[in-house]
């Protein structure tokens, strides 16, 4: 039977710890190595909803893309503070957390691979890569690809289909949609990047105000479409991949986890 130190090191083969950004906190952030796994449950984020979630179907795991400890350093495991809340009640049920953030973000085949597969793009490439894999991989954090030309409102029903979204934020800057940069999550400043591989439109997530300025002043289509729904389509992926590897453990995909965020019209 798998454990808990088996999931993990699927985990960084997939997306390998060495890809992550410097001021990252990813892997194994609560639970035992040697623990036996006969269930997980996939997820975007270790919320609450998801914690619940995995003691009502009674996974002994939980594998998601953002980590249940982040930038602030938790200081006391109590029920002080949401993350300490989670942290507590993982612990209680002897459910393990692990997860890859940005080092899944960076890594081929993960968060922003998927999403350009997801956005119908070809010829899909990494922007500026940092490396290469042991497989001879680039890796990166961007992509880019491309499309048959399109006009801008058609590209953003496509997007806003594909992903699921509410709706989406943008920018026209005026120009058809030829060749796309995507980056899953807050990644709205590389465009000077994206730019430099020649993109007319990028989309992304979290966009400020003054980004969306200063890309209708460079002439690149910004579209937001949502960190939730940027990232969220490379998690069934992931799941699909655990499966695989790990035959005799069952692997589910969370229903209950939603994006808290919505629009009123």
């Amino acid at each position: 039977m798998a454990t808990v130190a088996d999931i993990l090191c699927f985990v960084e083969s997939l997306a390998p710890r060495y890809m992550k950004c410097d001021w990252d906190n990813v892997g194994l952030l609560c639970g035992r190595k040697d623990k036996e796994v006969t269930k997980i449950l996939v997820a975007l984020d270790p919320f609450r909803s998801v914690i619940e979630e995995a003691i009502e179907i009674g996974a002994d795991c939980i594998v998601t893309h953002h980590p249940l400890i982040f930038r602030n350093p938790l200081m006391a495991v109590n029920e002080d503070t949401e993350a300490g809340r989670c942290a507590l009640t993982l612990i209680e049920q002897g459910i393990a957390a692990i997860n890859a953030h940005t080092n899944y973000d960076i890594a081929p085949g993960g968060i922003n691979d998927v999403l350009a597969r997801t956005l119908g793009l070809s010829d899909i490439a990494v922007i500026n890569p940092e490396g290469s894999d042991e497989a001879g991989n680039p890796y990166g954090l961007l992509r880019c690809g491309t499309l048959k030309e399109t006009s801008l409102p058609v590209f953003l029903a496509a997007v806003k289909e594909k992903l699921g979204c509410c709706g989406l934020r943008y920018v026209d800057a005026g120009k058809p949609v030829r060749k796309v940069a995507v980056g899953g999550g807050s990644c709205a400043d590389e465009m000077q990047d994206a730019l430099a591989a020649g993109c007319d439109t990028f989309v992304t997530a979290d966009v400020k105000y003054n980004q969306f300025r200063t890309a209708f002043e460079l002439g690149l289509n910004l579209i937001d479409a949502g960190h939730f729904h940027t990232e969220n389509p490379a998690m069934p992926v992931l799941a699909e991949k655990l499966r695989a590897a790990f035959p005799g453990t069952e692997v589910v995909f969370s229903e209950k986890h939603r994006d808290c965020m919505k629009f009123f019209c």
